[in-house]
């Protein structure tokens, strides 16, 4: 969806932020408009292949920042998702367990 092309037809200076999927930007492209100035900054959270390779163009380009995929996990979800864990594993010793996925019949 974000090429060449479509990066030509944006406003110059534009900032881009991708956390949906990383195949959806053309690297190559994306890193080319950076380092040229079209775009002003790009952010992501996700890569067309992950983890992420040593040669991927992104980088070393200007102003390109990249999180390893963690956009989903700040310290609140993280910390809601232990919770979680702990009152399921609480409700099972005490014989009424919580979002069983596979229940018996």
């Amino acid at each position: 969806m974000i090429n060449a092309k479509s990066i030509a037809a944006m406003k110059d200076g534009v900032i881009v932020i991708n956390t949906s999927r990383g195949p959806l930007v053309v690297e190559e492209d994306m890193a080319a408009a950076l380092n040229s100035g079209k775009v002003a900054a790009y952010g992501a959270d996700v890569a067309s292949v992950e983890p992420i390779r040593p040669d991927n163009p992104l980088l070393t380009a200007k102003n390109s920042l990249l999180t390893p995929h963690i956009a989903w996990a700040p310290k609140e979800a993280r910390t809601r998702l232990m919770d979680i864990a702990v009152d399921n594993l609480r409700a099972f010793t005490e014989g009424a367990p919580k979002n069983v996925v596979n229940p018996k019949k």
